[in-house]
């Protein structure tokens, strides 16, 4: 049987080492009192002999402090408080502007860019700056991406331009055999 010393509770569960109440540590109610172990004192110092000349105990892996510095005192520094830790740090996710460009211009030409023939113009947009996003992911693929945003617009972009220029073919030769009748 076990006795908490703090509250008086005794258990009977013999597995347990601490108090479920206060959380103190068990001790056995049928073991006896236990009186401490006697204290040795040893005999005071001759008053001739000074502090710094009394012997010391010098046993393994006991604490000696630090010899004192003379140099300078030691003033602490004031507390400031806490301080929370930085933030971390994200990586920055690949760059694909000129990919993205590319991509809306050639997407611009195939969809809205037969009215007026506006796709004139954003397709050889989208060749160009696919081909320099390609340029740029190859020399730097870590700060650079998008490559599969380039290569759409650049398909999208030069597709619109050969099927305009088939368009213009088969126009040029339609004229053209009207004038041989």
């Amino acid at each position: 049987m076990k006795r908490c010393p703090t509250c008086n509770q005794t258990f009977s569960e013999e597995w347990l080492s601490f108090c479920t109440q206060d959380g103190t540590a068990l001790v056995d109610s049928g073991a006896l009192p236990r009186e401490p172990p006697p204290t040795m004192m040893a005999p005071p110092m001759p008053p001739s002999v000074s502090p710094t000349e009394q012997p010391t105990l010098n046993l393994p892996g006991a604490y000696s402090p630090p010899p004192a510095m003379s140099s300078q005192p030691f003033e602490p520094q004031p507390v400031q408080g806490w301080q929370p830790p930085p933030p971390p740090s994200y990586a920055a996710a690949p760059q694909q502007t000129l990919a993205v460009t590319s991509l809306i211009c050639g997407i611009f030409s195939i969809t809205v860019g037969w009215c007026c023939s506006l796709g004139l113009l954003t397709s050889p947009v989208a060749i160009v700056t696919g081909i320099v996003a390609l340029v740029q992911i190859k020399n730097s693929p870590t700060t650079q991406g998008g490559k599969p945003l380039a290569i759409a617009g650049i398909a999208t972009g030069a597709a619109y331009l050969l099927f305009w220029m088939l368009l213009v073919f088969i126009y040029g030769m339609a004229i053209f055999m009207q004038g041989l009748k």
